[in-house]
């Protein structure tokens, strides 16, 4: 059985938003029972491996929270979720699971500007499972090998989700549909349990199912893109998603300039 944790990942010593402490609220009023855990730099190796210790050098903070949830959970058991994730019901019938975890969100805009989509599931949304799964060592094992360096000297920006829908596709995972599928180490549900809201119009589809909400932080990206796409939420309050989306493109024209000419002095 998972046990009744709560783990959460806040590394580089900032405070944390007003965002993310109304989710840890969430979190307190949907499980009160369940013991909450912050790990950070003071009580996590972030020297673990090669990955996690370039990770941190370079300020990556969310990637330095990809191996760490796994290796935490792989130890103690429990519950992880990202710092974005707002609770909307309680976590208790997930628990005699060997393990959980959730597609993240396609939705039809979201496959139309990425004709190359892949489905992925994404243990930021929130997952959980009991110590010493076959499926975590497997993660743990392949990020030992991974380098946070490309050959070229640049960053391995590849979120998370790739690699670990890999991995589970070992299991028996079928990435070609996101549906619920019991594996023998894992249960996977629909989108609309852990990630209800679209990242591409930032609307929210709640079901009867919805667990939780992933906010999209999106704290990996630059912060330029961050800013773009918050923008073009916001416009699509007032008007459509096309027209939302042309004039951030038209908006973000200027911007663009002025990066390129400073990236090239």
């Amino acid at each position: 059985m998972i046990p009744r944790v709560i783990h959460y990942c806040w590394f580089g010593k900032n405070p944390l938003p007003e965002d993310a402490m109304k989710c840890i609220a969430s979190w307190k009023k949907y499980c009160p029972d369940y013991q909450i855990i912050q790990w950070n730099e003071d009580n996590y190796d972030v020297n673990r491996n090669q990955y996690v210790s370039a990770a941190y050098k370079e300020k990556k903070w969310a990637f330095v929270s990809d191996y760490a949830r796994i290796d935490i959970i792989n130890e103690y058991g429990g519950i992880y979720m990202d710092t974005d994730v707002e609770l909307i019901k309680s976590l208790d019938g997930f628990l005699n699971q060997k393990m959980f975890c959730g597609w993240e969100e396609r939705d039809a805009y979201y496959i139309k500007r990425n004709p190359n989509y892949e489905n992925s599931v994404n243990t930021g949304l929130g997952f959980g499972a009991e110590a010493k799964n076959p499926i975590l060592i497997d993660i743990l094992e392949f990020y030992n090998k991974l380098s946070f360096y490309n050959g070229d000297g640049s960053l391995n920006l590849i979120a998370c989700p790739h690699y670990q829908t890999q991995i589970m596709k070992k299991y028996g995972l079928d990435d070609t549909k996101r549906t619920y599928q019991k594996l023998e180490f894992c249960t996977v549900y629909p989108e609309d349990y852990f990630s209800p809201k679209s990242i591409t119009t930032g609307k929210i589809n709640l079901t009867k199912n919805t667990v939780s909400i992933h906010h999209f932080s999106m704290s990996w990206i630059d912060p330029y893109e961050k800013k773009m796409q918050n923008m073009e939420w916001k416009l699509q309050k007032y008007v459509s998603y096309r027209l939302a989306r042309f004039m951030v493109k038209c908006i973000s024209i200027p911007f663009k300039i002025k990066r390129k000419i400073k990236s090239a002095q």
